[in-house]
């Protein structure tokens, strides 16, 4: 459904010389830098996959989304999606593919969402029946009934980004690229997006790039996530297996001592690397994971020990991890 290759967009951005002076000079010469916010991507998208698209701020996510959705053109490489050329911006492509970003509107400000809905039904030419029973699935699955006739400016922020998913799914898009739905919401509303969208794509079998900074969106969501760092693609697979790209899976084993004496502030794993917290007095100990018994055997035969726990590395300490290896 979406095959990238080799894409490319470099911004050349003027750099202005500091003070007065500096403003004169560059009346006459001026110095530019070029930047590379994608740089040599390449990833293919089968029909109905819900692929994560990850990386840090600057990294080129919303670069790249808004490459595919034709609304900027990229400086060497090519993309298809759908088999159409998003920079031909054809009005057939326009119709099979929606973009959501997180912190813009396309819903009109002063009126009810209704009236927006209403507008872009007669934009992508939609009939009377089709506009109905796509528009009462998503109402119901989504829950806001009662607020179709509310200004869009009154509407909580939670609100509002169930409006915007209504808006960008009205013409049944069969590609959905989402850059940061999720942001700025509260858990209860990030909870029913995510629930919505995991259940629209298993029902319609749409293609959704999702771009999100919460951990919960891609782990809840995504069984493959790309990964890309200062415009480069790190990583593409299962997310089950992104933590073992560097190496095996790390593990973390948290102990309380029952007795202090028996782990001094000075106590150290032999296996792997040991923090104290000075507050509770609670071993943090974070180790590959064929050293999770030993470890565990280590520390039982150490002393007393009241509570302990194993549990996985959180997904956002292993991609900084990896983002850290790429500096």
């Amino acid at each position: 459904m979406i095959e990238v290759e080799h894409l490319t967009r470099i911004f050349r951005t003027y750099k202005k010389q500091p003070g007065f002076w500096g403003g004169v000079k560059g009346l006459f010469r001026r110095e530019f830098v070029d930047t590379a916010a994608a740089n040599d991507i390449s990833f293919t998208i089968r029909e109905g996959e819900f692929v994560g698209f990850l990386g840090p701020n600057g990294a080129g996510k919303t670069t790249t989304l808004k490459m595919l959705s034709g609304l900027i053109y990229p400086t060497s490489g090519s993309a298809r999606v759908a088999g159409f050329d998003p920079t031909r911006r054809e009005n057939t492509y326009r119709r099979i593919f929606a973009l959501v970003l997180g912190q813009k509107n396309q819903l009109w400000w002063d009126l009810p969402a209704i009236e927006s809905f209403q507008l872009l039904r007669h934009i992508y030419g939609l009939s009377a029946t089709q506009y109905r029973e796509t528009l009462d699935e998503l109402v119901t699955l989504l829950g806001v009934s009662e607020k179709l006739n509310v200004m869009v400016r009154e509407l909580s922020l939670g609100e509002r980004m169930k409006m915007e998913l209504i808006a960008a799914l009205l013409h049944r898009p069969r590609v959905l690229f989402l850059d940061e739905p999720t942001i700025g919401l509260d858990v209860i509303s990030q909870k029913a997006v995510r629930s919505f969208l995991r259940d629209y794509n298993r029902k319609h079998r749409v293609t959704i790039l999702l771009t999100s900074h919460y951990m919960a969106d891609i782990k809840e969501l995504c069984e493959r996530v790309v990964v890309i760092h200062k415009g480069r693609k790190i990583y593409d697979g299962a997310l089950d297996r992104l933590d073992r790209s560097s190496g095996s899976r790390k593990k973390i084993i948290r102990f309380i001592p029952q007795d202090a004496t028996a782990f001094p502030e000075t106590w150290q794993s032999t296996f792997g690397d040991t923090k104290r917290d000075a507050e509770d007095g609670r071993f943090t100990v974070r180790v590959n994971g064929e050293n999770v018994v030993a470890v565990s055997q280590e520390i039982l035969t150490s002393g007393p020990v009241a509570d302990i726990t194993i549990e996985d590395v959180p997904l956002e300490d292993v991609i900084a991890e990896l983002f850290a290896t790429q500096t």
